[in-house]
């Protein structure tokens, strides 16, 4: 499962020069938790570039108000560019998720950026690539693994994105006295649900078996990730022997 793309950002892979024609043409513009990049449907041609934070890209889905959440952009990553580059209307929402700093460039600036010079036209190519790698993986992941399999790999890859933002990446938790146990802080269960493709309900089931195992706790928009190995077992479709319900 995964939700980010691992590959090296679009801006950390810019060369000096074009980096320093990206900040001239755009304007820094910062967002509140919640708030809304971009929105699905809209016509607007502008391009994102986040400086700071993370950001959720979802779609609606056809039950009622749910959406489904296809990625999550953090510092260095691109987004908005399909509408820039293609003409067409947004396919996706992005929202912040806590505060975000990002550069805005125009439509019309980025498409003449992205012209006039061979190595981001390369990079737009790879970056596209990559994502569709990623979208096919995850596609698949929805059709053939369980909501409690979905939801602990889920957790990991939180946990791991965690771990790597504040340069912990690689590192074992072991579940043992004294681990500083990740918290995924602003992730509520419905945007959990959300990141795996499945009900509310489904997942608040699976929380609390995860819950009654001493697996995960709980508050609101705050999982705590406890037993790792167990994540991992349930994750590869093994059981833990959940207590009795």
């Amino acid at each position: 499962m995964a939700l980010v793309v691992q590959d090296r950002t679009f801006l950390d892979v810019l060369g000096a020069e074009a980096r320093k024609d990206l900040f001239r043409i755009s304007a820094e513009r910062s967002f509140r938790a919640d708030e809304h990049l971009l929105l699905e449907q809209d016509d607007s041609s502008h391009v994102l570039v986040l400086l700071e934070g993370w950001a959720v890209v979802s779609t609606a889905t056809d039950r009622s108000s749910a959406r489904l959440i296809l990625a999550l952009r953090r510092r260095g990553e691109l987004v908005g560019e399909m509408a820039a580059l293609g003409g067409i209307a947004r396919s996706a929402s992005v929202t912040a998720l806590g505060p975000v700093r990002a550069l805005v460039v125009p439509g019309a600036r980025f498409r003449a950026f992205a012209g006039r010079d061979p190595e981001v036209s390369a990079l737009l190519m790879a970056q596209l690539v990559s994502r569709l790698r990623t979208s096919d993986e995850e596609r698949r992941t929805l059709a053939s693994l369980t909501v409690i399999q979905r939801v602990a790999g889920r957790l990991l890859e939180l946990g791991e994105l965690q771990r790597a933002a504040s340069g912990r990446a690689g590192t074992r938790d072991t579940g043992a006295p004294g681990d500083e146990f990740p918290v995924l802080a602003q992730f509520a269960q419905h945007d959990l649900a959300d990141a795996v493709g499945a009900t509310r309900e489904a997942v608040a089931k699976s929380l609390r078996l995860l819950r009654a195992a001493g697996v995960v706790r709980t508050r609101p928009r705050r999982i705590e990730l406890i037993d790792h190995d167990a994540l991992r077992l349930l994750a590869a479709g093994g059981n833990i022997g959940f207590p009795a319900s």
